[in-house]
């Protein structure tokens, strides 16, 4: 979607296929990062966000068998926004494609799902796709796939993917919260064998449960009481409403993948997003770098293709700019992986210890204030540099 309004900005005719109805589903993800406030700043659309009124996260804090920790602080960052933004993903993504709708340019088609790439003479010109009214086809200079880490798109292409590795799995849940309550409650709550990520929708708490990878259905297959019981302890804010949780029908696998493609492009075609790189959890980082992807794109490409210039010779430069922070980040997750996630949820003992790493950050504001960085910002992040050819409509 951001690419879609990127592209069309700079006068390139941008259409964006989306195969729901609405966008209206359970994300993983509500979490806009200082990354992408920036961005909005730049494409003037940061005080429209606002008025939305996300959740301000000023600092990210854990829990850890009652006792609570300070580790990440947005508070020093160079940014217009020092905070993450919690907004349902739903809100946000109706928020860039009304912006995106004031762009002549611009279109997006509802309940269309693209099913194949087009490809004539070794290059991609369109996708295959199913809408309304029966089958379709989209002819275009260049496909930009986002279509997620189980992306159609990847595999018509061809694309080697690079499995990085993830030990967890999460299970994802809602519990009823009281409307009334002032109660605040950090993300991450953990205790011996259990982590628990709480995220406010206001009427309810989004939650994941981390499980070691693999081992979902075995949970899900045990008692339900033991589940409830395992999750209260480790975040007794759930308590209030637990047992509005009554069956494991509620209770989705969701299968962490960290990936990368060893090639990003083909002549026609760019993948971005989890698309290119699937992002653990860790961080709530995913939405962020796909932006950041989608600037990168833009920045290195909208102008040539609004030009009618030929952009094959230029798809693999998004790739090289975007390739080291995605894999900082990745490197940056598969460390948090083993050195806190997989210790906590494999260690039951009543000895259990806070990990290290946070022991040792917690103690320190500078080093909080670097992890809010790396959390907020990440490695080199993107600003608009696409230009801006065309007016609202």
């Amino acid at each position: 979607m951001m690419a879609g309004l990127l592209f069309a900005r700079a006068g390139v005719e941008t259409i964006v296929l989306e195969k729901h109805a609405d966008f209206f589903r359970d994300f993983r993800g509500d979490t806009i990062h200082p990354s992408t406030t920036e961005v909005l700043s730049e494409l003037g659309l940061l005080e429209k966000f606002l008025e939305l009124k996300p959740d301000r996260l000023e600092k990210i804090g854990a829990e850890f068998c009652g006792r609570t920790l300070d580790l990440a602080d947005f508070s020093a960052l160079p940014t217009a926004c020092k905070f993450i933004g919690m907004i349902p993903q739903w809100d946000f993504l109706d928020f860039i494609a009304d912006a995106a709708a004031k762009l002549p340019g611009f279109s997006l088609r509802m309940n269309t799902k693209a099913t194949d790439l087009i490809e004539e003479n070794g290059r991609i010109v369109g996708v295959r796709a199913e809408g309304e009214s029966g089958k379709l086809e989209v002819r275009s200079s260049l496909v930009i796939a986002a279509d997620g880490r189980s992306s159609q798109m990847r595999e018509s292409a061809g694309l080697k993917v690079e499995d990085i590795g993830a030990p967890i799995d999460v299970l994802w849940f809602r519990i009823p919260r009281d409307e009334n309550s002032t109660d605040e409650a950090p993300l991450f709550h953990a205790g011996p064998g259990h982590v628990v990520i709480t995220i406010n929708r206001t009427s309810y708490w989004q939650c994941a449960y981390v499980v070691s990878k693999g081992t979902a259905e075995e949970v899900k297959s045990g008692a339900l009481s033991e589940f409830k019981k395992s999750v209260v302890d480790a975040a007794p804010v759930l308590g209030w409403g637990i047992e509005e949780l009554r069956d494991f029908e509620e209770v989705r696998t969701l299968n962490v993948v960290i990936d990368r493609l060893e090639k990003w492009s083909r002549p026609g075609l760019l993948m971005i997003g989890d698309s290119a790189h699937a992002m653990s959890p860790v961080g709530g980082v995913g939405i962020n770098l796909a932006i950041q992807d989608s600037v990168a794109a833009a920045n290195a490409l909208a102008g040539k293709l609004a030009d009618g210039e030929s952009i094959d010779n230029e798809l693999d430069s998004v790739r090289r700019r975007r390739l080291w922070p995605v894999k900082v980040t990745q490197w940056v997750q598969v460390k948090a992986q083993d050195t806190i996630l997989k210790p906590i949820i494999t260690d039951q003992s009543k000895s259990f210890r806070i990990p290290l790493p946070m022991r040792v950050i917690s103690r320190f504001p500078f080093l909080q204030r670097k992890l809010g960085a790396m959390i907020g910002l990440g490695a080199r992040p993107e600003h608009v540099q696409s230009r801006a050819a065309v007016s609202e409509r």
